[in-house]
């Protein structure tokens, strides 16, 4: 009688969640302590004049974290990468990843399903919070980062539909929940994607589109959503 192999899967996984569960830790954190910071750090921004070459490189980076750039991104992957496939849309498929008839569309639900649910909880947050992103928001009214919540310190004139979005980051979440999903199916790129998930967030306070707080809260909602969706599963080429 020989004794079945110890399951190798087990400690890559657990160490794989409590490193996302420390993320998530450190950028709530981050985004709680950078509130008395916003404003010095936007009205830096608005003062300063960083490089072009390094503006263009983040401007290039925003792709990470847009949604047409995203989709374009997770299509490829399912088109270059057989061991994924589109998930079966079927009940109980549908119900949850578990469900799913194979283990390519397991894969396929649990990357679709971790890439959405961060990013449309923020939508959410964005809809019943109102604050002014900084590019909308006359400095000279405010006098402390609450008065950046709701209307009083907007600019006058025309605004856009989505001045009053800037909290959360709907960009730094699906930057933050792609990153987590590519990096749960090939491990071997985790620095590249951390390094396009950092830019694309970077990028979104140096157009003045949202402040630090915003990024960095907006961030751990999207690693927090694919975080519950990917549980412990694994891919078979890391077990």
């Amino acid at each position: 009688m020989t004794a079945s192999p110890p399951a190798r899967s087990f400690l890559p996984v657990t160490a794989a969640i409590k490193m996302r569960v420390v993320t998530i830790t450190v950028l709530a954190t981050l985004g709680l302590l950078s509130f008395p910071t916003d404003i010095a750090i936007a009205l830096w921004i608005q003062s300063s004049s960083p490089p072009k070459e390094l503006l263009r490189f983040l401007n290039f980076a925003e792709v990470f974290g847009h949604g047409i750039g995203v989709a374009m991104i997770i299509v490829g992957a399912f088109c270059l990468d057989r061991s994924i496939q589109f998930p079966s849309i079927t009940w109980p498929a549908i119900y949850w990843p578990t469900y799913q008839p194979t283990t390519a569309k397991r894969y396929g639900a649990r990357m679709l399903g971790g890439l959405l649910a961060g990013p449309l909880a923020v939508l959410l947050l964005k809809q019943l919070i109102d604050r002014a992103r900084p590019r909308a928001t006359n400095f000279d009214l405010v006098t402390s980062v609450l008065d950046t919540f709701g209307t009083a310190a907007l600019v006058a004139g025309p605004r856009g539909s989505s001045d009053l979005h800037s909290f959360p980051s709907g960009h730094s979440a699906t930057a933050a929940a792609l990153a987590t999903v590519l990096i749960w199916k090939y491990p071997q790129g985790r620095l590249f994607f951390f390094i396009l998930a950092v830019s694309a967030c970077i990028q979104r306070i140096f157009s003045m589109s949202h402040y630090p707080s915003d990024a960095f809260l907006g961030a751990a909602c999207g690693v927090l959503g694919a975080t519950i969706v990917l549980g412990r599963d694994i891919p078979n080429n890391l077990k």
